[in-house]
């Protein structure tokens, strides 16, 4: 399928119907192992269970079933990007530990990409009961809808300046930032789920965040949905997108730095560099 192939309005409903329900039949079940699933570690050190097994296989199936002409990278299964006008990239559930620890915040991922760049993303988080999606055309010349929603509710990331009282995310292994003398410009915290970490900016919750050592499937979606509320996104090794057809994604990590606004960069990219 391409975009010419369909009216527009009724390709985007579909996709954003699909994300909906599909993410809403796996989270129900995923709710139901929730904290009881057991875990092996992966050789790059993660996590995985078997319900990360069972939703990727899940998705992957109803993706094929829904639109069978798109390809799929998934955490668990598919680490080659595929040579498809239209990829989803999918993480079954991002924040495995905090799943099988009973931690109530996870989520289910799932980015659709256009010639190797996402343009929408859908983040479901089961245990709060949110979903966070999101439309970005880019310079791509897709006609579809544009902005970021929780709930259906339109967000935005705030014009504010740091301080004591405003939100900053770090990850486990971004702290790094911490061990230059003055104090950090505003108050931590550490949530365990990348692609939620981010999101908080996006939803006006946050000035930032760091995550250092994302995979593809952390950051597609929330890529889309951060820039679409009009965040910004730094990628600290170079550029992210588009993806490149044959490649293995499969351990690349991509270092980033988000902000809700341009005069907060050079607050915090330096603070940022740290972590490389």
């Amino acid at each position: 399928m391409n975009e010419h192939a369909i009216e527009p309005t009724e390709f985007w409903s579909q996709v954003l119907a699909f994300a909906r329900t599909t993410t809403d039949r796996i989270g129900t079940q995923l709710l139901k192992d929730f904290g009881h699933a057991e875990a092996i570690h992966k050789t790059d050190g993660t996590l995985i269970t078997q319900s990360d097994k069972w939703a990727d296989e899940e998705i992957r199936r109803a993706i094929a079933q829904e639109f069978p002409d798109h390809g799929v990278l998934t955490e668990e299964t598919e680490h080659i990007f595929p040579d498809t006008d239209w990829c989803w990239i999918v993480d079954p559930i991002d924040g495995t530990t905090n799943f099988t620890r009973g931690i109530p915040l996870w989520g289910i991922s799932l980015g659709l990409l256009y010639k190797g760049t996402p343009v929408f993303g859908y983040v479901a988080l089961p245990p709060v009961n949110q979903a966070f999606y999101g439309y970005w055309p880019g310079d791509l010349g897709l006609k579809m809808p544009e902005g970021a929603f929780k709930d259906c509710q339109p967000i935005r990331a705030i014009e504010a300046e740091p301080s004591s009282s405003r939100l900053f995310s770090l990850c486990a292994r971004s702290l790094a930032v911490l061990k230059q003398p003055a104090p950090f410009p505003c108050k931590i915290r550490m949530l365990g789920v990348a692609t939620y970490n981010l999101l908080m900016t996006a939803a006006g919750l946050s000035l930032g965040g760091i995550e250092a050592t994302p995979k593809i499937w952390d950051i597609a979606a929330v890529w889309v949905i951060v820039q679409a509320a009009g965040g910004l996104w730094e990628p600290l090794g170079g550029p992210i997108f588009p993806l490149t057809v044959g490649t293995n994604y499969g351990t690349t990590a991509f270092p980033t730095l988000v902000v809700s606004h341009k005069n907060l960069l050079p607050v915090f990219r330096p603070l940022a560099q740290l972590i490389l």
